[in-house]
């Protein structure tokens, strides 16, 4: 089993209890309230902005060019790739990136991205920032994987292109390029790094699930 295996097999039972939060039955059954969800897509833009200096740090830290390639690459998917869907919504709520990056970041999302800017600025090495960055990425492959699976939602669902971008095979394959860096990253570590590594990425699953519980609630200045 790969160390990245490891680590998912240790916060899988998180990921699972994302699945039974309030917004994403919601998100699944197409009966969130979109005040919720609009609050999500704003909460979700203010994080991206922090979660991209994740891979700053990694790039201050990194130490050959292959490594910075690498993060140069995952942090273009975050700009480009997610942009996509996030600018969708924030068009259909009327709003604009220039509306909402002067709004606060919620406890919730603060403490995440704290969280996971603190162990990527002080990492040793790569591993400890892919510990830090993957569980988002990899947590939401899974979820709305399990989500298409167990109940599909209907083409009328405000919230069907959310989920199937995450649900798809492009999707999958860079889930897998990064699962192959983290691995490499993640090689011949110490125990006491090892434990670290599974510390962080549990904690990270944590904050996501703490994420979506926040997202049930709507916010109250936009």
């Amino acid at each position: 089993m790969s160390f990245v295996a490891q680590c998912i097999e240790d916060s899988l039972p998180i990921w699972a209890s994302c699945l039974s939060t309030p917004f994403l039955r919601g998100v699944a059954d197409g009966s969130l309230p979109e005040d919720c969800f609009k609050g999500y897509i704003v909460d979700d833009s203010l994080y991206l902005r922090e979660y991209s200096k994740v891979f700053a740090w990694g790039i201050i830290n990194a130490r050959d060019m292959e490594d910075i390639r690498a993060y140069y690459s995952l942090l273009a998917f975050v700009n480009e790739a997610e942009d996509t869907t996030r600018l969708h919504y924030l068009r259909r709520y009327q709003l604009t990136d220039a509306q909402i990056q002067p709004l606060p970041l919620r406890p919730e999302n603060r403490a995440y991205v704290d969280y996971m800017l603190d162990a990527a600025k002080n990492a040793p090495g790569a591993a400890e920032c892919m510990m830090a960055c993957l569980p988002c990425m990899l947590s939401y492959g899974w979820i709305f994987g399990e989500i298409i699976k167990r109940s599909p939602p209907s083409d009328n669902s405000p919230y069907l292109r959310f989920i199937s971008d995450y649900a798809g095979g492009q999707y999958d394959a860079v889930c897998r390029a990064w699962t192959d860096f983290a691995d490499s990253a993640c090689q011949d570590l110490s125990d006491a790094r090892r434990a670290h590594c599974i510390e962080i990425f549990r904690a990270c699953s944590q904050h996501e699930y703490n994420f979506w519980q926040m997202s049930a609630r709507p916010r109250t200045d936009i």
